[in-house]
């Protein structure tokens, strides 16, 4: 029997900067997980993920990875995914620097 397809968002990483990426519904890429389209379809997903695979000369690495609907938007349900969102683990590049900075 099948598995029953959960809601996913599209992700893989930046081919020249190396950061964690999303798609959106309109197959642009964002840096913010909350602004990925949540992909509730299989089918979708599918299709996603060719017009990911497509584009070597821009990303690497697609996959598909679970979330949920926040109230924000699409949140990661894996502590994998949490991670990814944070941005590199040393502190002071990429999203942590723009948050410390932030403050």
């Amino acid at each position: 029997m099948a598995r029953k397809f959960t809601p996913k968002v599209l992700t893989a990483n930046d081919l020249l900067e190396g950061d964690v990426i999303y798609m959106t519904a309109d197959g642009t890429w964002v840096r913010a997980h909350e602004q990925a389209e949540l992909i509730e379809d299989e089918t979708i997903a599918e299709m996603r993920m060719l017009t990911a695979q497509g584009q070597q000369d821009r990303i690497v690495g697609p996959y598909l990875a679970d979330a949920t609907m926040g109230p924000n938007g699409p949140e990661p349900t894996h502590f994998r995914e949490v991670f990814r969102t944070k941005g590199p683990s040393n502190y002071f590049m990429g999203k942590q620097a723009d948050s410390a900075n932030a403050e």
